[in-house]
Order: C-alpha cells, then structure tokens, then sequence
C-alpha cells in the first residue's frame, strides 16, 4: 500500500533534513534565520505552522533553492477541498473579513488539535486526509500573519465555546486561549453571542464575508457537505444586513475576552 503523506509533513520533514545537513542545531540555525529555538522546534514538530516568510528565510539560510516555498504553493492548491479553492483567493486578497460561527470555531481561528477533532468526525476521511486538511487549514490562516493583514471581526456563538466535554476539554480550553490571544491582536475582533440573546438571525448558519480592494463585498455559506460562494448582489446583501444584526447583538470586544477567559478558567 502506498503512503500518502501531506505536504506539511514533507515541509517538516525536508526542513529538518536541511538543517541536519548544513550541520546546525535549532539553536545556531535559529540565530541565522533570525527566529527563537523554540520557534524552530515548533515548526519541525508540527505544532506550528511556518508562513511564507519563515520558508523563504530557510530556503535563503539553508541553500534550498526555493523549494520550501515551492512545497508551500503545492500543498495550497491541494490541501483544501475543490469546492473551497474559489473562497481562498477571496480571502488572500481581502482587506476585510467577517466570519459568523454558529456551531464552531471559524477555520481562521482554529488551533490545529479543534481542527483535528472536527475533520474527524467525519467518518469517511482517512488519517492521512485528516492531516493534510489540518495543514490545509494552519495554512489558510497565514494571510493573518501577512504584513498587511486583513482586519478579521469574528461573532461566535457563546454555544460554541461550551462543548466542553470528556476526551475533547482539553482541546477546547486550548482553543480558548488561543481565541484570546487572537482577540487582542490588532487586526482581530472576537465578540461573543451570549446564549440570553435568544433567537437570533445566525440561526440561518454559519458564513464569511469577504471585502476586496474595490469595496465589493463576496460571502461563503457552509452547509453539511460543502459550501457555496455567494456573489449576488442581493443575496450578499442580506448577508450584511444578517451580519450588522448579530454584530450588535454581540458582547463588545473587551466583554468578549472576559467571558472566553471566564469559561476556560476551570479547566487552566
């Protein structure tokens, strides 16, 4: 049987053997490529994702003639299902994002270990598909860490951040914290859907929406087996109506972060 192995694994992997091959431990390719050993040592064991400027540092560092940055291109085009490949060129080109999670945590601020659990329970999926949409999803969130980064506000409903439960609470107070540090970031707004609200218009779904360089506005919907852009001038415009009324239903930014921190707090 042949092994498929995900494009993250292979930039690991080929990331490790470079090093070992220039002769350079974590620490002394660290002080050449300008990033902590501890940086280093959560990239090459998966645990955190290196951008496109990490990569074009290590090919320079490591004389790979580029070919970090080029598994990178490949394992984009290919990680994420076909239908979601037209979103992803909205996002990478979006100066404005705004994601409502209904059920979830949204894919741009999701932790590798809560993306892990949700693309398992999808039982048809093999563990070497699961990783390579774990991979496809830390890579999505790279257009975060650009040096012009979209401004990415993110309503999620306060249900969402309650799924704790046993053999998945240690996941979720990671997710937690990891919404937190995301939050107070600059260029990120999470607000809270407190559960008083009510009915609400996210009853509809989750979805995204995307501004361009031109001011238009696209959005996503995702639904039980797939997703749908929407471009129709109408049914975007719904979208943004739907949007402005769970945005002011919302906890504001700071209320938000105090109630994340307020329900994680048991499980620190």
């Amino acid at each position: 049987m042949t092994t498929v192995v995900s494009t993250a694994a292979l930039i690991r992997e080929q990331l490790w053997r470079s090093r070992l091959a220039a002769g350079l431990t974590q620490e002394e390719y660290g002080k050449r490529a300008h990033y902590s050993p501890s940086m280093v040592s959560a990239v090459e064991l998966g645990q955190t994702a290196p951008n496109e400027a990490y990569l074009i540092r290590a090919d320079e560092v490591l004389d790979t003639g580029g070919l970090l940055v080029s598994l990178r291109e490949l394992g984009r085009r290919d990680g994420e299902p076909v239908w979601f490949r037209p979103w992803l060129e909205v996002e990478r080109v979006a100066t404005q994002l705004r994601c409502f999670g209904a059920t979830m945590i949204p894919g741009l601020l999701q932790t590798a270990d809560y993306a892990r659990a949700v693309f398992r329970l999808d039982l048809g999926l093999t563990a070497d598909r699961v990783e390579e949409l774990v991979a496809a999803r830390l890579e999505r969130q790279t257009i975060l860490d650009r040096e012009h980064p979209p401004q990415l506000t993110a309503v999620i409903d306060e249900a969402a951040l309650q799924r704790f439960a046993e053999g998945c609470a240690e996941v979720l107070a990671e997710q937690l914290r990891h919404l937190v540090a995301c939050a107070r970031r600059p260029h990120i707004r999470v607000h809270v859907l407190p559960q008083g609200v009510g009915l609400h218009a996210g009853l509809f779904g989750p979805f995204i929406l995307g501004r361009t360089a031109d001011g238009s506005w696209l959005g996503f919907l995702d639904n039980q087996t797939g997703g749908t852009a929407v471009d129709d001038i109408f049914e975007v415009a719904t979208l943004l109506g739907r949007w402005e009324s769970l945005r002011s239903d919302a906890l504001p930014r700071q209320q938000s972060i105090d109630l994340l921190e307020e329900i994680v707090k048991p499980w620190i």
